[in-house]
């Protein structure tokens, strides 16, 4: 059986390898990209600037493109905030003339920026064009690219005030990039021979997967009379990090009984409820609202079920939900910004209304 697996797997591959036998086994099945669809997926740019596309952009222009596409993830200076890491800093004069990061090696330097660790240009402009912003990825043209790649530079010291970055002379940029003697392939993570250690894993360990312990949960409770007898803790604990605190101003876990009872009465709620809940689950993911947001967990922003539980008992829940999803805001839930909503109004009416009502599944 296991040679048969073998000669089976191998005429498989060789049927995956060949397109003309795909097209000539099943008609009708697949075709071929055309050019502006290839196009239209192969925009990745490469170290050595293959796939880069014309343009230019000054440093003057990505500033004001920052702080209206950038800055409120990332900080007016890059600092960024909370929830994202810093982009700028710990990078000095003399980095940029050696293309070493000296702090790197130093224990003692609080954290690692995006310019302490980049090694090459290409990698900024790359993900900017593909993946940035957040709400509205592809949407940069190339020039904006060039413009704000500049202008990150420039707020590390790298580029100056009245520079202008351009495809004719990024390759002279990609000289003073702080780090650019930082790359390395003496590792393990590029096997093969010809590349870094010739494949030699940078992990020896030898696995053990038998007489494992459990895995222990540490957890504590508080009595019904002693929840938010000093206010809400969950309102007490930073939002990053392993402390949350529990949200004392609700009462405790429900009893075994009380879950079964609680589950009886979902089995026997309506479908209909189900469907509407359904057809708002797809809504959020349409929107692309669930790239900030988890239905029970904390994202860059609060967990939808959070939001329910702070705002659901407002006799106007869903209106002032509604207004909130549309003009987007800063500070309730901590420095991430939430921008202006540009949701149909049926679409948005429906998610206030889901909120406001419990958000379920």
């Amino acid at each position: 059986m296991s040679s048969f697996r073998k000669v089976l797997a191998a005429a498989v591959m060789a049927a995956l390898g060949s397109g003309a036998f795909a097209q000539a086994s099943f008609p009708g099945i697949g075709r071929a990209a055309t050019p502006k669809e290839v196009a239209a997926w192969d925009i990745d740019v490469r170290p050595d600037f293959l796939g880069l596309p014309p343009g230019r952009g000054k440093v003057s222009r990505g500033m004001d493109l920052w702080e209206a596409k950038c800055a409120a993830c990332h900080g007016t200076f890059g600092e960024s905030n909370q929830t994202f890491s810093p982009l700028v800093g710990g990078t000095t004069a003399e980095d940029v003339k050696t293309g070493r990061v000296a702090r790197l090696t130093d224990p003692a330097f609080p954290g690692r920026t995006t310019l302490m660790k980049v090694a090459t240009v290409s990698t900024l402009w790359d993900y900017i064009h593909r993946a940035m912003p957040w709400t509205a990825p592809k949407s940069l043209t190339p020039d904006e690219v060039y413009a704000l790649t500049a202008y990150l530079l420039n707020l590390g010291g790298v580029l100056p005030d009245d520079f202008e970055l351009s495809d004719q002379n990024i390759r002279d940029v990609q000289q003073r990039l702080p780090n650019r003697n930082g790359i390395t392939t003496d590792h393990g993570l590029w096997p093969g021979k010809g590349i870094g250690n010739g494949g030699k894993p940078d992990v020896r360990a030898k696995a053990c997967m038998k007489d494992c312990a459990p895995e222990p949960k540490v957890a504590s409770t508080l009595p019904d009379f002693a929840r938010n007898a000093h206010g809400n803790l969950a309102e007490q604990n930073r939002l990053v990090g392993p402390q949350r605190g529990a949200v004392t101003t609700q009462p405790s876990a429900p009893t075994l009984a009380e879950t079964r009872r609680l589950a009886g009465l979902a089995a026997a709620a309506p479908q209909a409820t189900a469907s509407a809940n359904a057809q708002v689950l797809q809504l959020l993911t349409q929107h692309n609202c669930t790239a900030c947001h988890g239905v029970e967990n904390r994202i860059v922003g609060p967990s939808f079920r959070d939001v329910a539980k702070k705002h659901g008992e407002r006799p106007d829940a869903a209106t002032y939900l509604a207004g909130k999803i549309r003009t987007g805001g800063q500070g309730l839930w901590g420095d991430a910004l939430m921008p202006p909503q540009t949701l149909p109004d049926a679409d948005n009416t429906l998610i206030a209304r889901w909120l406001a009502a419990g958000a379920q599944r």
